[in-house]
């Protein structure tokens, strides 16, 4: 049995939220189960909007699939969410210009599969904390042409620029990872707004934790905003096989 918590804070410095995020252990359409964080950006309003329309369109994709390999469906629907909020962009003045990350997995027994777009990340943590994601940044592209090392991309200036989004092009790129599940794993996902202000010893500290999940979820918004709290905190923490 799955059992998952998902929060998202607005943090000490935004004042409003633009991240959004769904959680359902209960399955959507022909998807056992499905998580979802995305971070908006563009703007006031745009941000807001696009990952509110993204996740939507997600849902309504979802529902009505007629695929049926859990990667198929989350690509198609993740897609779908680019051309929506793409055509909105485009079409609207105030929202020219918006976009969204996604990172969103579906669970069936021992498998997981990922897809996402921008820097909103998943984890696996079982005794060490794993990063499943590649981040979709200027700065990432950096770290791995050996440009700069992963602790000066830690306080990069350019860390907040991302080079893929949901809506921001016609079409979407995105990367896409198949995990195999063991007892014991813990899996997170999260936007920016966690993993800039907490370190990974923290986040594998409460991930590894006997703590519940809700328990675990809180106290990684609470890290982030004891770490500076400069942007929205969203997270899901999931426990694939809870008794």
């Amino acid at each position: 049995m799955i059992r998952s918590s998902a929060i998202t804070d607005i943090g000490l410095r935004r004042y409003n939220n633009q991240d959004f995020v769904y959680a359902s252990n209960l399955g959507v359409g022909r998807l056992d189960s499905l998580f979802i964080v995305a971070d908006g950006m563009g703007g006031h309003n745009g941000g807001g909007t696009a990952s509110d329309l993204a996740v939507e369109t997600m849902l309504s994709r979802i529902r009505e699939s007629v695929y049926e390999g859990m990667r198929s469906i989350l690509l198609d629907a993740v897609e779908e969410a680019n051309r929506v909020i793409h055509y909105l962009s485009v079409s609207n003045d105030e929202l020219k210009g918006m976009g969204t990350t996604i990172v969103c997995c579906a669970i069936s027994g021992s498998d997981m599969e990922v897809v996402n777009v921008g820097d909103s990340r998943l984890y696996v943590c079982n005794d060490r904390l794993t990063q499943i994601t590649v981040d979709h940044s200027l700065v990432e592209e950096m770290v791995r042409a050996g440009e700069i090392s992963r602790r000066e991309a830690r306080n990069h200036p350019d860390k907040n620029i991302i080079t893929r989004a949901v809506g921001v092009k016609e079409e979407v790129n995105a990367d896409c990872f198949h995990v195999r599940l063991e007892r014991g794993d813990m899996v997170l996902l999260c936007s920016d707004g966690l993993t800039n202000m907490t370190d990974n010893r923290m986040i594998g500290q409460i991930l590894d934790s006997s703590l519940p999940v809700e328990e675990k979820a809180r106290q990684l918004v609470e890290s982030a905003n004891k770490g500076g709290g400069r942007d929205n905190i969203s997270v899901i923490v999931i426990d694939p096989f809870a008794a």
